[in-house]
């Protein structure tokens, strides 16, 4: 006799909402879904379990009474218009537990070696003013405007960016999938990316589904968010005036940053071919056209009906092009460390050879099954 199991059918829909996955894509895997999300019908324990994994949801979820409320578990600085963002999907849940998973052990890792506090973490307020703060940043980073005009692409300008907030402490983690799985691409429409403050541990989460030139500004973001000691998850978004403080200023910090007003003056041609304009200052400074597109109405060069105008045309024009996977594929011993911070990665790897953690913690948190893969990882980071 087979056993079906009595779950509430919103309990289905829920689940299939959360993982952002449409009822027609599901029916090709649950003929009976339908039925099941109708009450017209019950899955089995081993359907239930299939259902489970395939919209990424604990079994236990399924057996409750009724939804449960999942909330982000970091303050939530995201907005569509003028209204918060809605029901958080799975891929985002996932992502934020990981990362917060990396930090806790990092933090840990940081205090058994009797590490220092990292001093800039907090040191800046939404008070100060947006160029000191851009600048103090950029002296901290050591992030050289001239150094970076010399970078030939916008994916070696995010490494440049990314290998100099490593170096100072940061944990700067870029993923455009869940984990290491590739099923399960992030949306950049969700979000962008987020920060998790720590003087020991600062995590800085880009989503790198995105393209390049975006990631670089969203890392820019987050950065502040650090120099604020202000844990958030965030849009980025240059489109709009955040009616959040925090979030204004850390988009004003962060285009001063990458483009610093004084410097676009004195390079800043001819915008009657504005798109001519916004490519040629876009290899200039190594960011988003979208980026130099806010510094010239910033610098006055716009109103800002023009340049909302501009924007949504140019976003527009930068969505034709492809997006970069930003990690979502490629060699494993190059995307792993980029995925979950080369510095975690090597502290990880250190601390289990020592024997401090075990092997299959240590798989765990870097996101793979075979435990030897860790020694081949090890030696492509050169941890002896």
């Amino acid at each position: 006799m087979v056993v079906r199991v009595d779950v509430k059918p919103a309990l289905l829909v829920w689940a299939r909402e959360r993982a952002r996955l449409d009822h027609e894509h599901l029916l090709a895997k649950f003929p009976k879904l339908t039925e099941w999300e109708d009450g017209d019908s019950q899955p089995t324990l081993k359907q239930l379990e299939k259902y489970a994994e395939a919209t990424h949801t604990a079994l236990g979820f399924l057996l409750l009474q009724r939804p449960p409320a999942e909330a982000i578990p970091i303050p939530d600085f995201r907005t569509i218009g003028d209204r918060p963002v809605a029901r958080p999907s799975a891929d985002l849940l996932d992502t934020v537990y990981a990362c917060q998973q990396r930090q806790e052990w990092y933090r840990d890792f940081a205090r058994s070696n009797r590490d220092d506090r990292i001093p800039f973490v907090g040191s800046l307020s939404p008070a100060d003013d947006v160029v000191s703060a851009a600048a103090t940043i950029s002296d901290a980073l050591d992030f050289d405007l001239d150094e970076r005009r010399s970078i030939g692409t916008w994916t070696g300008a995010l490494d440049h960016l990314r290998d100099k907030a490593e170096a100072i402490g940061v944990l700067v983690m870029i993923n455009g999938v869940v984990g290491s799985n590739t099923h399960r691409k992030l949306d950049p429409d969700e979000f962008r990316g987020f920060a998790l403050a720590d003087d020991l541990a600062p995590v800085v989460f880009v989503n790198g589904a995105d393209t390049k030139a975006a990631q670089i500004f969203t890392l820019a973001h987050e950065l502040a968010h650090v120099w604020l000691g202000e844990t958030a998850l965030s849009d980025a978004d240059l489109g709009s005036r955040p009616d959040n403080p925090v979030e204004r200023w850390c988009n004003q910090v962060a285009a001063e940053l990458l483009v610093p007003l004084a410097s676009l003056q004195d390079v800043l041609g001819d915008t009657s071919d504005l798109t001519a304009e916004l490519d040629r200052l876009a290899r200039v400074f190594k960011v988003s056209t979208l980026v130099v597109l806010r510094r010239i109405f910033d610098a006055g060069r716009l109103s800002w009906a023009a340049y909302r105008t501009a924007y949504l045309d140019e976003r527009d024009r930068v969505l034709g092009f492809a997006a970069s996977p930003g990690g979502s594929g490629g060699n494993f011993y190059n995307t792993t460390p980029v995925r979950v911070s080369k510095r975690f990665a090597r502290a990880l790897i250190v601390s289990t050879r020592e024997g401090q953690t075990l092997y299959r913690d240590a798989a765990r948190l870097l996101g793979f099954k075979k435990l030897a893969t860790l020694d081949e990882l090890g030696h492509s980071l050169g941890v002896g």
